[in-house]
């Protein structure tokens, strides 16, 4: 079940507001401009700002995503015609036959790598992300460095804004967490619309994988060349995780 801030239709709409500049995209629009690379499969494009901008270039794209309200969203963005559209988890995309060995690479790009909290979901998506991929094609996504404890600085005091979203008026958001047990962080994200007051709530959970895990997890669901460096656009408080089908 996706979170309300991706599947409720009001969140899903200012979404794109709220969340502001995109330029940590900038490292996967790189990824996708390599010889080699046509078509891109991006695992929980969310609003598909993603895969607009790699339809853009021509690359062909297929955005799956379990929140339809999301993917309402995308839907109605300028381009988004030239991307195929998808309602659901990387399993279901591999479900489909005409989707194996079809894409050249593999995004998950914020935070999708984190919301899969037990092994198996984990597991299960990365194998399912491994049949779409062509022999020799790679897997790119992002995770936080458990080392940098981001979650600490996830209070509302460091993270209260008050963005004009448009059509919907001023909104304004915050984020805090409210539980840590392990490598599992729970969090609150209120959203609250000032041109009515509504407060719309919701409730996310992370894993923070350590890099240890991330190589044998990998290698569990049959990839290889794995790297792990530091993210571009965060170094040191976060991972860009590569791997070869």
């Amino acid at each position: 079940m996706p979170d309300a801030i991706f599947s409720h239709p009001r969140l899903a709409r200012v979404y794109d507001a709220l969340e502001g500049d995109r330029s940590d995209l900038d490292t996967y629009l790189g990824l996708a401009s390599e010889p080699g690379v046509n078509a891109v499969l991006d695992v929980g494009c969310g609003t598909g700002t993603l895969a607009c901008l790699l339809a853009a270039k021509g690359v062909e794209v297929l955005g799956v995503d379990p929140a339809s309200a999301s993917v309402d969203v995308a839907r109605a963005k300028p381009g988004a015609g030239a991307v195929r559209w998808m309602v659901g988890t990387a399993p279901d995309a591999a479900a489909d036959p005409a989707n194996h060995q079809r894409f050249d690479l593999a995004t998950m790009t914020a935070n999708v790598a984190q919301v899969f909290l037990s092994d198996a979901d984990w597991i299960r998506t990365l194998r399912s992300i491994h049949t779409c991929l062509r022999p020799g094609g790679r897997l790119a996504f992002e995770t936080r460095n458990p080392a940098d404890r981001a979650w600490e600085r996830w209070t509302k005091e460091r993270s209260h804004q008050v963005v004009d979203a448009g059509a919907e008026g001023l909104v304004e958001d915050w984020v805090e967490v409210t539980g840590v047990d392990g490598e599992l962080v729970t969090f609150e994200s209120p959203t609250v619309f000032q041109s009515d007051g509504e407060r719309l709530d919701s409730t996310s959970t992370l894993r923070f994988r350590t890099r240890d895990a991330l190589h044998s997890s990998l290698a569990e669901a049959g990839f290889t060349a794995v790297d792990i460096r530091d993210l571009p656009y965060a170094p040191t408080r976060g991972w860009l995780v590569l791997a070869q089908a």
